[in-house]
């Protein structure tokens, strides 16, 4: 049955393109989708025929809906992906594992380019990768080093040469920073990096075999084991190659299998004509068409990665919509091929088996995480007489020693699942001394200061918020709801000890089963918590005290503790730092980098 709000919506609905939001009796956003014609496309969810299990599902909780009008549909596709994001919508397709694998970068916009492993790609130099299964960018970029001595450091290269570092000593750098080497040498050597990171192996083998030989006999035994191991590593790169693919192919082959209720996708990575790896990705089967739900997924994983020249595919597709949105992102096209034989066939083939078979294999392990997550928030909203079910929850910690370097942490989880990108840190700014009840205070009313202003786009209303505390911290908390009126937002403290739950509803603890989901959720969260502000507070405290500590070894001058502090960050990794790590540091030489290592090797 329609509600009268929603019938009377959808005769103002428009003909142009747009995102249109669903909604539920709460507010809660449970899906979002794209139209070429809003009007159409909206419409279609409410006519009485038969529809697939998910989407009656999703029709059956629609209790409100909006839309946003854009002027095209390639525009519709990438404010749709945005909101996807930033609601993760319930009957929505969701990448959850959107990690980015490492590239090699060769910073081919300076003078004299470097090489460096980044998961950021930009439009500022020449990009290699990703690399996966097994294959190690930190022993390529060695490789890259051993055979063509391209610097890998950071060191401005001025007008004013500088004293070589230990890589030139060791044969690993032409030291153009010293200049010890011609620009035009220097370039040659970089094209010869270029042709190898493209899949040229032959030469950097050679150079390798003859490297290992003369250690050998010279008895210089485990530099010879060095270079066997890199030769062994170009040996696994080139076994990856298909022969029957040209060189100059980048493609990604994607692959989907479903059984109405669940779905996997498997994607194979083939660059410069070599299979890259394999990644398979297992979800909730969404309650938009196969194609809108397949299109969607795409845009989603392609935000944090460059989309490559060629996609092949079996899947129902809009070629032309995604080729206009590869357009704005990339500023060009993208080849879209659905071959019927030969090698991309192959792959294809191969692709499909594998989604097949990893979605025989998943359906119980996303039941389970459904078990863990989704259905663990309804659970704890019936066992804790929650408001609403939590979709929403964040949770709260300090972390301090005797007062000192006080921080807070906000992590947040969205249906039952870690949601990184929406945790927040916080200093402790008004307290003084070990107090960790007026710090929750100081935490929480800064965080719930934004509700109600600009600011929430950024820090949107949760349902839940857990303290990790017993009743003292709960009660703490509750002056603050008061002094700023919330409501709508339930409350809820976990205590370490006998894992009790005390809520403002309740007059004394609740304590749940220890195999129940829900008590495990609000445990992994509350960890999660406590981990996460422990991080901020060595991260804090190892700052304050990195000055203070370098003082005490001859030669560490203010300026160099400075440049130590912007290079290394902690005095933790300054104490893991080799002597040639060390040495990247302007002003810092071999005599003082051996002082700086020692010293810390003497602690």
């Amino acid at each position: 049955m329609v509600e009268s709000v929603v019938r009377e919506k959808l005769k103002l609905l428009p003909d142009s393109p747009g995102v249109y939001i669903m909604l539920d009796a709460d507010g809660t956003v449970i899906y979002v989708g794209k139209a070429r014609v809003l009007k159409n496309r909206v419409r279609q969810y409410f006519h009485a025929s038969e529809k697939p299990y998910k989407v009656q599902a999703m029709v059956e909780c629609i209790a409100d809906f909006s839309y946003i009008v854009v002027p095209t549909e390639v525009d519709a596709l990438a404010l749709e992906n945005t909101l996807i994001k930033k609601y993760k919508p319930k009957y929505n397709i969701l990448l959850k594992d959107d990690k980015t694998y490492p590239y090699i970068k060769v910073h081919t916009h300076e003078d004299y380019p470097r090489i460096s492993i980044t998961r950021r790609v930009k439009k500022d130099g020449k990009y290699f990768g990703p690399f996966m299964g097994g294959i190690s960018c930190k022993e390529i970029v060695d490789v890259a080093a051993k055979v063509y001595n391209i610097r890998t450091c950071n060191v401005t290269i001025g007008e004013k040469p500088k004293k070589p570092c230990l890589n030139h000593h060791l044969g690993r750098c032409l030291a153009p920073c010293a200049h010890a080497v011609s620009k035009e040498e220097y370039a040659a050597r970089v094209d010869r990096v270029l042709a190898f990171l493209g899949g040229d192996y032959e030469e950097a083998r050679r150079i390798l075999q003859e490297k290992m030989q003369k250690f050998s006999e010279e008895e210089e035994f485990e530099l010879a084991l060095e270079y066997r191991d890199r030769l062994r590593m170009l040996e696994k790169l080139g076994q990856r190659r298909i022969t029957a693919m040209p060189r100059d192919v980048d493609a990604d082959i994607w692959a989907y299998a479903s059984n109405g209720l669940y779905a996997a996708i498997s994607l194979i990575v083939t660059r410069r004509g070599i299979m890259q790896g394999s990644l398979n990705f297992s979800l909730d089967e969404g309650a938009g068409e196969r194609r809108e739900a397949f299109t969607s997924f795409l845009s989603q994983y392609y935000e944090s990665q460059p989309i490559p020249h060629e996609l092949v595919m079996d899947e129902p597709f809009d070629d032309e919509l995604f080729i206009e949105y590869c357009k704005q992102k990339e500023g060009r096209g993208v080849e879209i091929t659905r071959p019927k034989f030969g090698i991309r066939r192959e792959l294809l083939d191969m692709g499909m088996r594998n989604a097949a078979e990893y979605l025989e294999k998943s359906i119980s392990a996303i039941a389970h995480r459904n078990d863990m997550t989704t259905s663990a928030c309804e659970r704890l909203k019936t066992l804790l007489a929650l408001e609403r079910v939590p979709r929403r929850m964040e949770c709260y910690d300090i972390s301090d020693i005797s007062g000192v370097d006080k921080v807070g942490s906000m992590v947040v989880f969205t249906d039952g699942e870690a949601d990184k990108y929406e945790y927040r840190r916080f200093r402790i700014k008004t307290v003084e001394g070990a107090n960790d009840f007026a710090s929750l205070q100081e935490v929480l009313r800064r965080r719930l200061q934004k509700l109600g202003t600009d600011e929430e786009e950024r820090f949107p209303r949760p349902q839940l918020i857990v303290i990790d505390g017993g009743k003292g911290q709960l009660s703490a908390v509750k002056q603050i709801f008061e002094e700023l009126n919330i409501d709508g937002i339930d409350l809820v403290a976990l205590a370490k000890q006998e894992e009790e739950v005390y809520t403002l509803k309740s007059e004394g603890p609740i304590r749940l089963d220890r195999r129940d989901y829900a008590l495990k959720m609000l445990q992994r969260i509350r960890d999660e918590a406590h981990r996460f502000a422990v991080m901020y507070f060595r991260n804090v405290h190892s700052k304050r005290n990195l000055a203070s500590v370098l003082e005490e070894i001859e030669g560490v001058g203010a300026q160099k503790r400075k440049l130590l502090m912007e290079k290394f960050g902690t005095i933790d990794r300054i104490m893991k730092a080799d002597e040639a790590e060390l040495m990247q540091v302007g002003g810092i030489g071999k005599e003082l980098a051996a002082r700086i290592h020692s010293y810390f090797q003497a602690l």
